[in-house]
């Protein structure tokens, strides 16, 4: 028994995760490590054993019993307990490990479990908070409103009438966590090193979950992420956040405003509050990729009973333990990936997959390429507005099965956030897409953002072959317009930056030309008045130009015009308000001197046709 102690008080004392730490414990006291061994172990070798008879008598073949395996193996998961649970859901975003149907199955995988004691929950948070809980509050619930694997939330009343919730972690859970990662991360070194199937690194995966879920498990780290989180959306009036309270909060204890709310899934009570439910969700899906694709730290368990409409119109964000960061490179990068999706330009698609670190350099691509083009060109024909996102990502999946991919940690997080947060949308509309709701977002990303990387990605996608694409300038402008906060002025200047940048010089070369014409049929157009006093012996046979002496005529000018006139907001004082910019940019003198060199050209050949007597 006292090793047993021992171990347990060693196990707790670990704020980060570490498994040479962990193996060092359990290698010394080994009592408890044999019997939770045999609760997990049996269990767990009895189904591998039960699906090895299927493979082997091709019963697994069959797609339904396939599937009731995949279930049972959900089941066993949930109860085996919260480290075989967190490693499920881990897996359920890992299509490069684990085929699609299994797939399917663990994304089910909830982390709902029945409650603790609430007379424990008290100790605990005496324990830690060192007060009594009559010191603390003035009222608490003993028993929970709601429970998970990690913890517990109980509501209360503060001593200055402040209602508040008060999350209390499960005893010993600490202690429970490190000894079933030991086993997990155990299993799958024998898994590694015995089934050829599985291609990716299972160990590797085990230790960026056990770093997630120490990290969950620390809810000072939550609280540092509520508040990084509301500090980053505090100009957003949409968005809510509650307040955490700091004096009240330790590793096992976390304390913060208690809100009243509605889950988006109960559609007919955020009704009642005169709450449209679409609005709401719109609202989720920018502030999702908000933090996606600008912040670069974002939620990455957005769940039903995370998310709640307020009264006042605002969405909610709760539970901070998951969050993840992205690069400023891979943010960058996601985007670039999604010009060459749109495009149609696999080949650089794939070359991006392994710039983000889904592919190993040295993988031959070429293989690749076509299992791409057969994944997204009839999805690609169809409109990013109506692309089946779960449609597209099980294709994926296959895919990544396929082929030897390895998921970055934060990419299985985004995979996750956008089938939770789709999943919550499409129970309140069941025809939602979410890229077609994204899709707006990224254009206005795609064209106000300064990165140059992305300014590259603009210029990629507009031009085609140095042909520029009105169509594909018509289709971001109208999706970025659907964008409420869109500054249509810098989009403008956007647009006038694409035409001095490098890759414009097709359009200004249309410009000139245009330009030159016009000032061509001017030219024309004095010496056909001229010509109109001339006595009839001198007169000149001149064949009349029919050109407007309009510069918006020119045709780059009116398709450009014709697609800014289609955006909401838009005004030619906008655009006569850029008319200063345009004649101090470099590259006007250079089209100022091409035009008069034509026009003089164009003039020389007029005045050897007269000397000749012809038509002009």
């Amino acid at each position: 028994m006292k090793e047993d102690f021992t171990d347990f008080i060693e196990a707790s004392g670990l704020l980060e995760y570490d498994p040479d730490t962990i193996s060092k414990i359990y290698r010394k006291n080994p009592k408890r490590l044999l019997k939770r061994l045999w609760q997990t172990l049996v269990p767990i070798f009895a189904y591998i054993f039960s699906v090895g008879l299927d493979k082997i008598t091709g019963k697994l073949k069959d797609e339904s019993h396939a599937r009731y395996r995949a279930n049972q193996l959900t089941n066993l998961l949930v109860e085996l307990g919260p480290a075989f649970v967190k490693a499920g859901q881990a897996l359920s975003t890992r299509p490069d490990i684990i085929p699609v149907i299994l797939l399917e199955e663990l994304s089910q995988l909830q982390d709902q479990l029945p409650g603790f004691n609430g007379d424990k929950a008290m100790e605990l948070i005496e324990e830690d908070l060192h007060k009594n809980i009559k010191d603390i509050f003035l009222e608490i619930d003993k028993e929970p409103i709601s429970a998970a694997s990690l913890g517990q939330v109980h509501k209360a009343i503060l001593r200055d009438g402040k209602v508040v919730a008060v999350k209390v972690q499960r005893p010993g859970l600490r202690e429970q966590i490190t000894l079933d990662l030991y086993i997990v991360r155990n299993i799958a070194i024998w898994l590694k090193n015995n089934i050829g199937l599985i291609r990716s690194d299972l160990v590797a995966l085990i230790d960026e979950l056990g770093k997630r879920v120490f990290e969950e498990m620390d809810y000072i780290n939550e609280a540092e992420n509520a508040e990084k989180f509301r500090e980053m959306h505090q100009k957003n009036t949409k968005i809510a956040v509650p307040i955490i309270y700091n004096e009240l909060t330790s590793r096992r204890v976390l304390t913060m405003e208690w809100i009243e709310g509605t889950k988006l899934t109960n559609l007919d009570d955020v009704k009642k509050l005169g709450i449209d439910p679409d609005k709401m969700i719109e609202i989720g899906v920018q502030c999702s990729l908000e933090q996606l694709l600008e912040h670069g730290f974002f939620h990455a368990d957005p769940h039903p009973g995370n998310l709640l409409a307020l009264n006042d119109g605002r969405l909610c964000y709760l539970d901070f333990g998951m969050m993840s960061e992205v690069s400023r490179d891979s943010r960058s990068g996601l985007i670039q990936a999604v010009v060459h999706l749109v495009n149609k330009n696999f080949d650089k698609l794939s070359h991006d997959f392994v710039k983000l670190g889904f592919l190993s350099s040295e993988v031959n691509l070429e293989p690749i390429v076509p299992a791409f083009q057969d994944v997204f060109v009839n999805a690609i024909e169809l409109g990013v507005s109506k692309m089946d996102f779960k449609s597209v990502t099980d294709d994926m999946s296959g895919v990544m099965y396929k082929f030897p991919f390895k998921l970055p940690p934060y990419y299985a997080l985004i995979i996750r956030s956008l089938i939770t947060l789709e999943g919550i949308a499409l129970s309140v509309d069941p025809n939602f897409k979410i890229l077609g709701a994204a899709y707006p977002y990224f254009a206005r990303r795609l064209m106000e953002d300064p990165d140059p990387q992305l300014r590259e990605s603009l210029k990629e996608m507009l031009f085609d072959n140095k042909q520029f694409k009105w169509d594909r300038l018509e289709d971001l402008l109208s999706n970025a317009a659907k964008q409420t906060d869109l500054d249509l002025e810098k989009l403008l200047d956007e647009v006038i930056n694409l035409l001095f940048s490098q890759k414009g010089g097709f359009l200004r070369d249309e410009i000139v030309n245009g330009l030159t014409n016009q000032i061509d049929n001017i030219n024309l157009k004095v010496i056909n008045n001229i010509n109109y006093y001339l006595p009839k012996s001198l007169k000149i046979n001149i064949i009349q130009n029919k050109m407007s002496g309009v510069i918006f005529s020119i045709e780059p000018f009116t398709k450009f015009l014709d697609v800014l006139q289609k955006v909401p907001g838009y005004s030619m004082e906008i655009f006569l308000k850029r008319i200063p910019r345009l004649l101090n940019e470099p590259y006007t003198k250079e089209m100022s001197i091409k035009i008069a060199q034509k026009v003089t050209e164009k003039s020389v050949v007029r005045l050897v046709k007269l000397a000749a007597g012809t038509s002009i």
